[in-house]
């Protein structure tokens, strides 16, 4: 989600050449005469190494062994260089055809012209994803999420039971208002002593359990200003940063005391190990993304018990739902073989072992209400019990999520550049967060403007 801060101007110089070096050649694709046996060539830019690498190559040779139109081609970096390498292809004209994109530079390509429009790409289907996959600017989609990712709760299960506290309630009609989740984080905080965050005895600079830690990104704060009834941006105008409104800086205050007043978690920010590891080693809960469970749990279930839950509530309960999208660039030469071969590959069959391994959560609204398909996906060895997921990440993603900004409004990426900056001094308490975040509005205003 972070990229270099000086790429919208990198953007401006590649729009200026996609169109010259276009006319000489440039794009990923073929030229259109086909290749020797007659197919056509396209390109699919990923960040991908290794194993994951090889899985996506596993479907490109499923997708060509279903027809004898188009061979697809793989160009692939880490992620880390992946944005990197897109900027780079763009001022060399050498675009892919078709590309998965990190969420926060789709409004600035689509804007700029760079992407193509995917509102008939689910054409010749029997189902579209979500409406809330899909990423629209000025009323037109220009991409759709390949997977449909929810912030939870996750829980060290034997944590609980060993404690005697409940744990984290699965539905949200029984989720923790945040007094009840501060109460419960507070008893599973542990000092080294065993003596934990309510007790008169307890040592917080000796902590050897916290009761929650949160993934650092900064974009999924937006959650806890949407739950407290404000948000980033005003929902009728993505132009309007409303971060300042009372609401919106009572919940990230409330996420810096988790620390500094409960000394219920580490620092916002400073947990840097994975999150199995934390959950069997120094926290009773951990709230992040869905792709946690095929990225890191799944791989520890032999010697950790693990659970999900929805998030508390404030005023509402909200989760963000959200999830990197498969995008065609303008400068294809092969736009209708890119749509068919995304398309396809949006298919749950064609991607099956990253839902099956819970790295993704499908992108059709069947797979949410058909049961059988439902327990074809959540009935898999990385996943907790089927009941419980169903009702905590399932259910939960139909009827409390909210799509990040990112789906709707342009710059995010440099708008969470400039907030994460302007927050530091909240999580180590030399701010308050009305103050931090009233001092930074000009600079916020103008990362939104694309400033």
């Amino acid at each position: 989600m972070r990229k270099n801060s000086k790429w919208i101007v990198l953007l401006a110089v590649c729009f200026a050449l996609f169109f010259t070096l276009a006319a000489c050649g440039g794009g990923g694709g073929d030229d259109g005469d086909g290749d020797d046996d007659g197919r056509i060539t396209i390109t699919y830019g990923l960040w991908a190494e290794g194993e994951e690498k090889d899985t996506v190559q596993r479907a490109i040779d499923q997708f060509e062994s279903e027809q004898d139109r188009i061979r697809v081609e793989i160009v692939s970096t880490s992620r880390g260089e992946y944005e990197a390498m897109l900027n780079t292809l763009a001022a060399a004209g050498n675009l892919p055809d078709t590309a998965i994109m990190a969420e926060g530079m789709v409004m600035s390509w689509a804007s700029a012209g760079m992407l193509l429009e995917a509102d008939d790409m689910f054409a010749n289907f029997d189902e579209k994803p979500l409406d809330s996959l899909a990423f629209r600017w000025e009323g037109k989609s220009y991409g759709y999420s390949v997977a449909n990712e929810v912030l939870l709760i996750f829980y060290n299960r034997d944590k609980f039971n060993d404690a005697g506290v409940d744990v984290p309630p699965a539905s949200v009609q029984d989720a923790w208002t945040w007094d009840q989740f501060i109460n419960v984080a507070k008893t599973m905080t542990l000092d080294a002593n065993g003596n934990n965050a309510h007790s008169a005895a307890f040592n917080k600079d000796n902590i050897v359990q916290y009761g929650v830690m949160f993934d650092g990104a900064t974009w999924m704060l937006e959650a806890w200003t949407l739950a407290n009834g404000g948000g980033f941006y005003d929902p009728n105008d993505p132009t309007n940063v409303i971060i300042n409104s009372p609401e919106s800086v009572e919940a990230i205050q409330r996420i810096a005391d988790m620390h500094l007043v409960h000394n219920a978690s580490p620092q916002f920010g400073t947990n840097t190990n994975d999150i199995d590891d934390h959950l069997i080693d120094n926290a009773a809960m951990f709230i992040n993304g869905q792709w946690s469970v095929g990225v890191w749990l799944g791989r520890s279930k032999d010697v950790l018990d693990y659970g999900v839950g929805v998030l508390p509530s404030m005023k509402s309960n909200v989760t963000l739902n959200t999830g990197g999208p498969n995008v065609i660039f303008a400068t294809t030469k092969q736009a209708e073989a890119a749509k068919e071969w995304l398309a396809w590959y949006a298919q749950i069959d064609n991607a099956w072992n990253l839902v099956e391994s819970g790295i993704w959560m499908p992108i059709f609204p069947s797979w949410y209400t058909d049961d059988a398909k439902l327990r074809r996906w959540i009935e898999n060895p990385n996943f907790p019990p089927f009941e419980e997921y169903k009702t905590a990440a399932a259910d939960y993603a139909m009827s409390n999520a909210q799509s990040v900004a990112w789906y709707w409004v342009n710059n995010t990426d440099q708008f969470n550049d400039v907030l994460n900056t302007a927050l530091a001094p909240i999580w180590s308490g030399q701010s308050t967060a009305k103050d931090a975040i009233d001092g930074a509005m000009n600079a916020l205003r103008a990362a939104n403007r694309g400033n």
